[in-house]
């Protein structure tokens, strides 16, 4: 059964006070570390943070699309690396079992996944296969009972933690998506090689490496839905994690006006606090606008999903709008720390590099905009 409105609200609490006594006074040591600490993760753990998404029946706690949603803006609250650390269990690195695995693929990773003792990462992007997603080299040939997967995954994120891949690979010789299939696969298997951890721009603690698969030998039986149904797999997958990258943005904007409106009562210029000055207050007024208006369309499009409606469209302007307005929020956030800002005394200047990937992972700005369009075309308005 899913959780009742008071449980709901009590894990809620839970996770906001987790972020504020636990997560945010980490935030410095993460980002010099590049590590979350093995404490955290087993606190996480014990949470049942890594298996919001997934149904009780596999030991998870069954949120719906909304309250998933207000998990991650919750999360968001600090350095986006927390949530990471088991954002792919929820989301991208098991939704496609979720959604198309058999009874046996569910009963034998779901359970595993839920209590984090599987960690999961979802294979897409490529080298030659970014924004291109329907582009993809990686090849998987049918050899009786498994299929020989070979080529080289980019950006993977969680790769150097995972036990278990969702690896979209080419069956078919069709041109673009229509021929790329799914599959898991356990790390453990021959042929499988992690590349070591980017160096990033942000986000630290959030690990992306390469993947390596070389004459992998997957049992057939670990193919996700029939030949061809990849593509289409990874775009549903991808809609639904859109809505909580969307979330996570609207988290951190929340914070950075939070901090922002402290910094400008109690900061003094020409005998009176930054806050008094309209100039100041405008930047902030557009801060709180754009943020209220992200969190709006982000919850408007989960209860859409709830509600079993499409969101392809409105999970792409959810996420295009949201990532963007945050890297808005966060520039103004410097602008009213001033040089402040742009030290790390105050945490801005972290979030402000973190902030940046939103607009391209998942789908870039421009790929939502095409999304957007398409759809909107294709509904004559």
């Amino acid at each position: 059964m899913p959780l009742d409105p008071e449980t709901f609200d009590a894990l809620l609490d839970t996770v906001r006070r987790f972020v504020a006594e636990r997560l945010r006074p980490l935030e410095a040591q993460v980002e010099r570390d590049d590590a979350i600490p093995d404490a955290i993760v087993e606190e996480m753990k014990a949470m049942g943070l890594f298996g919001l998404s997934i149904a009780p029946e596999h030991g998870g706690l069954g949120l719906t699309m909304e309250e998933e949603v207000r998990v991650a803006i919750a999360l968001g609250h600090t350095t986006p690396a927390f949530r990471s650390t088991f954002g792919t269990n929820v989301g991208i690195g098991s939704q496609g079992l979720v959604m198309a695995g058999t009874d046996e693929q569910k009963t034998e990773w779901l359970p595993r996944i839920a209590s984090g003792e599987v960690i999961t990462s979802f294979a897409l992007t490529e080298p030659e296969a970014g924004s291109d997603s329907g582009a993809v080299r990686t090849r998987a040939v049918r050899d009786g009972d498994v299929y020989r997967l070979t080529g080289t995954k980019r950006f993977i994120t969680n790769a150097d933690k995972a036990s278990l891949f969702t690896v979209m690979a080419r069956t078919g010789e069709e041109a673009g998506g229509r021929g790329v299939s799914a599959f898991l696969v356990p790390r453990d298997l021959p042929g499988v090689s992690i590349g070591a951890p980017e160096e990033k721009m942000g986000q630290k603690g959030a690990h992306v490496c390469d993947v390596i698969f070389d004459e992998t030998p997957v049992p057939a039986a670990n193919r996700l839905g029939a030949e061809g149904e990849g593509f289409r797999i990874a775009m549903r997958v991808l809609d639904r994690g859109r809505l909580h990258i969307s979330g996570v943005c609207v988290g951190i904007a929340q914070r950075l006006i939070a901090d922002s409106v402290a910094y400008a009562v109690e900061r003094k210029q020409f005998g009176q606090p930054l806050a008094e000055f309209q100039l100041i207050q405008a930047m902030i007024a557009d801060s709180k606008t754009e943020c209220l208006a992200a969190e709006a369309l982000t919850l408007q499009t989960a209860r859409k999903k709830d509600a079993g409606e499409p969101i392809t469209l409105d999970a792409a302007a959810a996420k295009y709008f949201a990532s963007e307005m945050v890297g808005r929020v966060a520039d103004r956030a410097v602008q009213i720390h001033g040089g402040a800002g742009y030290v790390a005394d105050h945490g801005i200047e972290r979030l402000y590099r973190d902030v940046r990937l939103f607009r391209i992972y998942e789908g870039t700005s421009q790929i939502q905009q095409l999304i957007i369009a398409r759809e909107t075309i294709k509904a004559g308005g």
